[in-house]
C-alpha cells in the first residue's frame, strides 16, 4: 500500500501561509461562514429544516409545520424582510427576519426566544475549519493583524458566541465588519469601508473567502490580493446532484436531513479532501482519486468505524481481514479504533473463496464433485485437474477432453463421473482436499487466528462464502471455533450462512435488505472490490511452510496506478474525518445512527446507478479476475457491448447478465440519452412502461438444434424500442452438441432491419477467439429463413411470432458448439398481426443462391459448394 503524506494544509492555502510567513501582507482578511466556520449540512440553509424540528419539540412551532415547510417559510421571510425596507437597504438582522414570520404561527412575544433557538442550532452545527484555524495561528505567530468581513444577518453578540471556540483564540482581537452593521454587503461597498476605516491601500490586504463574487471577483477588482477558498468544484457538484436526485427525486436533500447530526459533515469533508488532490485534473488518476475520496472514502470510513465499534461492543480484540481486500480494510479499521480509543486491532489474513472451497469439501460423490466443478468459470479440464493436483494420465477417460472448457452441465457431469467412478481417484481427491485443508489450518495457526475464543472476519461481503466454507473446514478438522463476519453488505445468498448458525452482520445491507441497496451493490461490486484490493494476485493455495501461493497479476499498469489513486482518496478522506473526530469532542459517529447508514448507502448506490462520463471512461477500461481457480479475466465493460450502446434501453441494462457487464450503468454513462433515461427510471420519475412498446409484449426467442435433430428452447427476451428507435437482444444457450440456432427476432409480424448478429461460442470444447458475425448482405443471403423472407440488404420480413432466421453455428465455428451467447442489434417496423397485409417481394433468386453457395464455401470449401449444388440438382430432378 502506498502511504499518502498526512498534510494538514489545504492546497488552496499554501500561498496564504507563505505570504503570512514573509509578511507580504499588512492585514489578513477572512470571510466567516463557509470559511472560518462551516456547517455540518450540505448547504447553509439546510439548518432551517433542523431548526423547524427543534422548535416543534420545544413547543414553539405547530405540529403541522413540517421541516420542509418551515425551511421554505424561513427562507421566504428573509427575502420579504430584505425587500421591504425601502431606503433602509437590503441588509437585515436576524430579528428583522423573524419579525417577517407570521404572527399567527409564531408568537412575536417570544421573539428573543425564537432568535436564540436559531443561534443555538447554528452554534451546534457550525464547525471550525481546521485549515483556516491553521492560517489564523500562523498569522498570530507572525503578528499579522486579522479582520473578519462577513455578509451576515447576525449581530455582533451572535458572531462572538459562534466564534467563541478554543481553536479560534487568535480571533479575540480581530475587528469584525458586518454587512448589517454598515448597510452594505461585500459586493456593494463593504470592502471600501474596510479600507477606509483601516487606512489601508488594497494591495496591503490579503482576503480569503468562499464566495466567487463577493470574496474573489469584487475584492480582486478593487486591488486586494485574494484567495478563493472554494468549497465545491464542478465535478463534485455533479456528484452531489446525483446523490440528491437519488435520495429524493422531487425535492432537495435538505428535506431528508437528520435532525441530530445533519449530514454528519460528510459533504464538507469530502470537499476538503478533494481540494488536497495533486493529480492532473481530468486525468484517469485524478478521476480515480476523486471516486475514492468522494464515494468510497466516506462509505468505507463509516464501515471501518462500525466494524471497530462492533468489535469493541462484543469484546473482540482482534479482527481478521481476508486478503486481498484485507490490507486496506485492516488499515481503515485500525485508524478508526485508534481515533475513537477502542482496544481493537485488525490484521490481514490470506483467505479466498477458492482455497476455502477446496478445504471445505468432505463428500466425494458425483453430485458434490459436480457442484464444486461448476463453481469455477470456464476452466479447461486440464486446468481443473491441475487444481485438483491430478495428472491427466491418472484419469484416462478424460484424455480426449483435456483442452475442453467446462462450460455446461453436460461436460461437468462427465468430468464429475470420471473423477468419482473409481476408488483410486476418489482417494486421490480426498487426499487433495485433506491436504488443502491441513495447509489452510496450519497457516491459520501460524497467524494466531485460531488462538482465541472467536474468529471474526471483516470483508466487503456479499454471500458470506468464505466464512461459510471456513466454518465447514474447521468443523471437519474438529476445531471448535465458529467464525463470525462483519461485512459492508450481504445479499440473499448469505441465508446459507445464517442457516448454518453463523453470525454475519452487514453494515449497509444484511440478508438482501434494504433491497435497493443490496441489489445495487451486489450487481456491480467489481470496481468496489478492485479499488480495495492490494496490488497482487489472488490466493490459490499455501506451501507446506504456510506461505501463500498467489496467482498472476493480470491488471495493466494503468489500472494499478488508478487503483492506487482510488485507495489514496479513500485514506485521504478517512484522515480528514479523523482530524475532526480528534479535535471535536462529541463528533458524530457513523455506527449506530440509521441516518448515517442511509446517507452512506445513498452515496454508494447513486454512484453505481449513475456514474459520471469521466468515471465511465476510467473504470470501463478496468479488468476483473474470476478469482475462483480460473485464469479468466473480464473487462468491466466488455468490448463487444460498446457497439451495442446505441441499441440499448434502460430495461435492457437490467437484463444484462453479470458476465455481460459487471457494471451496466457504465454503459449508460457513455450515451447522454441512455444515461438520462436510465436515471429517470432509477429515480422512479417515469414509469417503466415509457420504455416498453405499447400493446401486447413481444419477445425475441432463441432455440437451438442438437445433433439428434431436436430443437430446444434456450430463452427469450422482451422486444423494446429505445430513444434511437433501435432494439437489442442478447440470449445464451448451453448444450454440448449444438449444431445451429434459430432466432425469432421481432416475435411478431414485422419488417426488420438487422444491423448485426454476433455469436460468441465455445466449439469443440475450446473458446473461439473471434465471434461469428452476420452483418453484410452476403452474410444474410446464405442463411435459412423460416416463415420469413430476406428482402435484400439487411432487411427481413417476418410473418409470424415464430418466424426465425437459422444461424449455422457448427459449420461456421468448425465443430459442435457447447455453449454460446447470441446478440442481435436491429430496428423494426411492426406489421399487422392479422397477417393479411401485402407482403414485400423477397430478394432476387440469384442473390439467394449466390449467398447460399458463398456460405457453403465459407463453411466447407469447394467440396461443400459441390455438395450444395448436387442437393439443388436432386431437388430439381425430383420435381420434374
Amino acid at each position: 500500500m502506498t502511504e499518502v503524506a498526512d498534510t494538514s494544509r489545504h492546497a488552496l492555502l499554501e500561498d496564504v501561509h507563505r505570504m503570512i510567513a514573509d509578511r507580504s501582507c499588512e492585514v489578513l482578511s477572512l470571510d466567516i461562514f463557509d470559511t472560518v466556520l462551516w456547517r455540518r449540512v450540505p448547504r447553509p440553509a439546510d439548518v432551517f429544516g433542523i431548526l423547524g424540528a427543534r422548535l416543534r419539540a420545544a413547543g414553539l412551532c405547530p405540529d403541522w409545520v413540517t421541516d420542509a415547510t418551515f425551511r421554505r417559510m424561513r427562507h421566504t421571510a428573509e427575502e420579504k424582510s430584505r425587500h421591504g425596507r425601502d431606503a433602509l437597504g437590503t441588509e437585515v438582522s436576524l430579528f428583522d427576519i423573524w419579525r417577517a414570520m407570521p404572527t399567527d404561527v409564531f408568537d412575536k412575544a417570544l421573539l428573543e426566544e425564537l432568535v436564540q433557538a436559531e443561534i443555538e442550532v447554528e452554534r451546534e452545527f457550525t464547525v471550525v475549519d481546521l485549515d483556516i484555524a491553521g492560517v489564523i495561528a500562523q498569522a498570530r505567530k507572525h503578528d499579522v493583524p486579522i479582520i473578519l468581513v462577513s455578509d451576515t444577518y447576525f449581530t455582533a453578540e451572535h458572531l462572538s458566541y459562534l466564534l467563541d471556540r478554543p481553536e479560534l483564540d487568535g480571533l479575540k482581537d480581530a475587528q469584525v465588519f458586518r454587512s448589517h452593521q454598515h448597510g452594505l454587503d461585500k459586493a456593494n461597498g463593504l470592502f471600501e469601508i474596510v479600507l477606509k476605516q483601516l487606512n489601508l491601500s488594497p494591495e496591503q490586504v490579503l482576503h480569503v473567502g468562499d464566495n466567487e463574487v463577493a470574496d474573489y471577483e469584487v475584492p480582486t477588482e478593487l486591488g486586494l490580493r485574494t484567495v478563493h477558498f472554494r468549497r465545491l468544484d464542478e465535478p463534485y457538484a455533479v456528484v452531489l446532484e446525483r446523490e440528491n436526485e437519488s435520495l429524493h427525486p422531487f425535492g432537495p436533500y435538505a428535506e431528508n436531513l437528520h435532525t441530530t447530526h445533519g449530514d454528519f459533515g460528510i459533504t464538507s469533508l469530502r470537499a476538503k479532501t478533494l481540494a488536497t488532490a495533486a493529480a492532473d485534473s481530468g486525468s484517469g488518476r485524478d478521476t480515480a482519486f476523486r471516486f475514492g475520496a468522494a464515494v468510497l472514502g466516506p462509505v468505507l470510513t463509516g464501515f471501518a468505524e462500525w466494524v471497530a465499534w462492533r468489535a469493541h461492543q462484543t469484546g473482540t480484540r482482534v479482527l481478521w481481514c481476508p486478503m486481498r481486500e484485507g490490507e486496506l480494510l485492516s488499515k481503515l479499521v485500525n485508524n478508526a479504533a485508534q481515533v475513537r480509543g477502542w482496544d481493537v486491532e485488525a490484521k490481514p489474513i490470506w483467505l479466498s473463496r477458492h482455497v476455502t472451497s477446496l478445504a471445505a469439501l468432505e463428500h466425494f460423490d458425483t453430485d458434490s464433485v459436480h457442484e464444486f466443478i461448476r463453481r469455477s468459470y470456464h476452466l479447461s479440464v486440464r486446468q481443473l485437474l491441475s487444481v485438483l493436483t491430478l495428472r491427466s494420465g491418472e484419469v484416462p477417460s478424460l484424455a480426449n477432453d483435456l483442452d475442453t472448457i467446462v462450460d455446461n452441465g453436460g461436460i461437468a457431469e462427465r468430468v464429475a463421473i470420471a473423477l468419482t467412478e473409481t476408488p483410486h481417484i476418489q482417494n486421490r481427491l480426498k487426499a487433495t482436499f485433506t491436504a488443502a485443508r491441513e495447509r489452510l489450518i496450519r497457516y491459520l495457526r501460524t497467524t494466531g487466528a485460531l488462538d482465541g475464543d472467536d474468529l471474526t472476519l471483516v470483508d466487503l461481503g456479499w454471500g458470506g462464502t468464505i466464512q461459510l466454507q471456513l466454518a465447514k473446514a474447521l468443523r471437519i478438522a474438529e476445531i471448535d471455533l465458529r467464525p463470525a463476519g462483519l461485512y459492508l453488505a450481504t445479499d440473499d445468498r448469505s441465508v446459507r450462512t445464517y442457516l448454518a448458525g453463523l453470525r454475519a452482520e452487514g453494515y449497509l445491507a444484511q440478508a438482501g435488505h434494504p433491497v435497493d441497496v443490496a441489489s445495487t451493490i451486489v450487481r456491480s461490486p467489481e470496481v468496489l472490490e478492485q479499488c480495495v484490493n492490494a496490488l497482487c494476485g489472488s490466493l490459490i493455495g499455501f506451501t507446506e511452510d504456510s506461505q501463500p501461493v498467489l496467482g498472476r497479476v493480470s491488471e495493466s499498469q494503468t489500472q494499478n496506478t488508478e487503483r492506487l489513486a482510488a485507495q489514496e482518496g479513500i485514506l485521504a478522506f478517512q484522515r480528514q474525518w479523523n482530524r475532526y473526530v480528534r479535535t471535536n469532542p462529541g463528533w458524530p459517529e457513523l455506527v449506530s445512527e440509521p441516518a448515517a447508514k442511509d446517507r452512506l448507502a445513498n452515496i454508494l448506490v447513486s454512484a453505481l446507478k449513475a456514474p459520471t462520463a469521466e468515471e465511465a471512461s476510467v473504470f470501463g477500461n478496468w479488468a476483473h479476475e474470476d478469482n475462483f481457480g480460473s485464469s479468466v479475466v473480464t473487462m468491466v465493460v466488455p468490448e463487444d457491448l460498446r457497439a451495442a450502446i446505441p441499441y440499448l434501453s434502460p430495461a435492457d441494462l437490467e437484463d444484462l447478465h453479470m458476465r455481460d457487464s459487471f457494471w451496466p450503468a457504465l454503459l449508460a454513462a457513455s450515451d447522454t440519452g441512455l444515461a438520462a433515461a436510465s436515471r429517470a427510471l432509477n429515480l422512479g420519475a417515469v414509469s417503466r412502461d415509457v420504455f416498453e412498446s405499447s400493446g401486447e409484449p413481444f419477445e425475441t426467442r432463441l432455440r437451438y438444434r442438437t445433433v439428434d435433430d431436436r430443437w430446444r428452447d434456450a430463452g427469450r427476451k422482451r422486444v423494446r424500442i429505445n430513444h434511437n428507435g433501435l432494439s437489442f437482444a442478447r440470449l445464451r444457450f448451453e448444450h454440448h452438441d449444438t449444431v445451429d440456432v434459430s432466432l425469432a427476432i421481432p416475435g411478431r409480424p414485422a419488417v426488420v432491419r438487422v444491423d448485426w448478429i454476433e455469436a460468441r461460442v465455445i466449439a469443440n470444447g475450446r473458446h473461439r477467439e473471434e465471434p461469428l458475425r452476420w452483418e453484410t448482405p452476403e452474410d444474410f443471403a446464405g442463411l435459412t429463413f423460416a416463415e420469413c423472407r430476406w428482402l435484400g440488404g439487411n432487411l427481413v420480413e417476418f410473418d409470424s411470432p415464430h418466424a426465425a432466421i437459422w444461424l449455422p453455428l457448427a459449420s461456421r465455428a468448425g465443430g459442435l458448439v457447447s455453449s454460446g451467447t447470441v446478440t442481435v442489434a436491429f430496428s423494426m417496423l411492426p406489421q399487422s398481426l392479422s397477417n393479411l397485409a401485402p407482403k414485400m417481394p423477397p430478394a432476387n433468386r440469384i442473390a439467394r443462391i449466390t449467398g447460399r453457395l458463398r456460405e457453403e464455401y465459407r463453411a466447407h470449401g469447394a467440396t461443400g459448394v459441390a455438395a450444395g449444388a448436387a442437393r439443388v440438382a436432386i431437388r430439381k430432378l425430383g420435381g420434374s
